[in-house]
């Protein structure tokens, strides 16, 4: 497949005092593992499919997609796949992770694999507390035992939010010990919520790296704190200059990483919003380098200096694969089916509302997106906005009609409407400013364009509290029936 990524794939400046974006785009929760002479990345998908993108790298800086660790969702589970954690132990990977159980509450789960790439086989849920257990993490304490690490997710129902330990059994299938309580939120910047520990251990200290306060959207205060312990199991001690990562102009709401060790020198993982496309564009993924100080402490290198977003560039997928990309996701609650093959996308449709749709993360605050309709399609075709199944905005051909419909709440309105003779190919385009405000337009030769909404459509409402909007097509209709589309063109400004 043909794919121009040059924001993810080209080469960075990487400088040991200098902190980057290293994963642009929607990458929550981002946790890191060197394995062999590779490092292999994953982060959250929450209700995104398929589950938990793998990225692996040479030096933590150029990331490349490599697969999915789920293809199916786990038969226990049904949504919020949250907060992946890779490791690596005696030649097998483990992932843990978090998953909404059917009928249930949050729970904390277990997955392995003979190489990074999977295939994964799960393993089950370790443990589902009442108000949700979230956040794993796994650690050997200072005698060798396993145990894993997690955030009682109490916060949901106006409850503390204790950090717990327990031992875990070596093939990851249970928790075999009485539960300890870590530590909690205690200090005035924690807001009463302290969650997405990772730990690293050093000289005579267990660090804990934590993020506290309120992590997602458009109103977070998320910040990164440190802690050190000499037994696994406590006494914790905090930092006294907490929080160690806080937001400045270019980045706000810093958190949930993983700390890595790369040539003798320490790099944390985690994510962070971009000041400029905010909640629109995603937690993206940032690399910081630390030191352990002569006091027993760590120190960040560049404080809270977070370096500059790098310029997007021009995404093109021309359907030249035998399958989809693996950027491109869609609704864990829809059975999308879709072929490539020739060059030519074939998006079987769906006659929800929301229609059949897939996405990939939008990579600024400025930016365009075109797609290439065929007039063989047999359903509505056409290039969406999306937030999630209830909350989009897309523009559609089908029988000579192109119609802007604005999905709010899952309420459907058609916003514009044109009447057109179609040719055979028609290229669909949206042009959106400020994150927030979008120009859909069309064009029957590829070249000169006509607007289709005079008045510009709102967005500002799509992204839902824990993603990003995506940039997307959909295809909507009878089932059986397939919409038909040719290169897709994201370019961002």
């Amino acid at each position: 497949m043909r794919l121009f990524l040059s924001l993810l794939l080209c080469s960075f400046l990487f400088k040991a005092d200098a902190q980057q974006l290293v994963l642009p785009g929607d990458h929550p929760d981002p946790s890191v593992v060197k394995i062999g002479n590779e490092y292999w990345a994953v982060g959250t998908t929450s209700n995104w499919f398929p589950v938990f993108t793998l990225y692996r790298s040479n030096d933590l800086v150029s990331w490349k997609t490599a697969g999915h660790v789920f293809t199916e969702i786990p038969a226990w589970a049904d949504y919020y796949m949250w907060a992946p954690e890779i490791t690596y132990e005696n030649g097998k990977v483990y992932l843990y992770y978090n998953a909404h159980k059917k009928n249930g509450s949050l729970c904390i789960a277990a997955a392995v694999a003979d190489k990074p790439e999977g295939p994964y086989k799960d393993l089950g849920p370790l443990i589902c507390q009442e108000y949700g257990s979230i956040d794993p993490f796994s650690v050997r304490d200072e005698n060798g035992k396993l145990y894993m690490i997690w955030k009682e997710d109490g916060n949901s129902v106006g409850k503390p939010t204790p950090i717990w330990a327990a031992e875990m059994k070596e093939d990851r299938t249970a928790l075999v010990s009485e539960k300890k309580e870590l530590f909690r939120a205690d200090a005035p910047w924690e807001k009463g919520l302290v969650e997405g520990v990772a730990i690293i251990r050093r000289n005579d200290y267990f660090y804990t790296f934590y993020a506290a306060a309120a992590c997602c959207g458009k109103t977070c205060t998320y910040g990164t704190g440190i802690a050190r312990s000499k037994s696994l199991l406590g006494p914790w001690e905090k930092y006294p200059g907490n929080p160690v990562l806080t937001g400045n102009a270019d980045w706000k709401c810093p958190g949930h990483g993983t700390p890595v060790e790369k040539d003798g020198k320490f790099y944390f993982l985690y994510h962070a919003y971009s000041t400029g496309s905010g909640a629109y564009g995603g937690r993206q993924g940032l690399l910081n380098e630390f030191e352990f100080t002569p006091d027993g402490w760590i120190r960040f290198l560049n404080g809270n200096n977070y370096g500059r977003l790098v310029s997007a560039g021009k995404i093109v997928d021309d359907f030249s694969g035998a399958t989809l990309a693996d950027s491109w996701h869609w609704s864990i609650f829809q059975t999308v089916q879709y072929t490539v093959s020739k060059n030519t996308l074939k998006l079987n449709a769906l006659p929800a509302d929301c229609g059949a749709y897939i996405g990939r993360s939008v990579l600024s605050a400025n930016y365009n997106a075109e797609v290439t309709v065929l007039k063989k399609s047999a359903s509505e075709a056409g290039i969406a906005l999306i937030g999630d199944d209830k909350n989009m905005v897309y523009a559609t051909v089908y029988n000579n009609h192109i119609r802007l419909i604005q999905l709010k709440k899952n309420k459907a309105e058609m916003i514009a409407q044109k009447t057109i003779k179609m040719p055979s190919q028609l290229v669909l385009k949206v042009k959106v400013e400020n994150n927030t405000q979008a120009t859909f337009m069309y064009s029957t030769d590829g070249i000169r364009f006509k607007i289709l909404n005079e008045e510009i459509a709102d967005i500002s409402y799509l992204p839902p509290w824990d993603r990003a909007v995506r940039v997307g097509l959909v295809s909507k209709g009878t089932e059986g029936h397939a919409a038909l589309f040719k290169k897709f063109v994201l370019d961002s400004q």
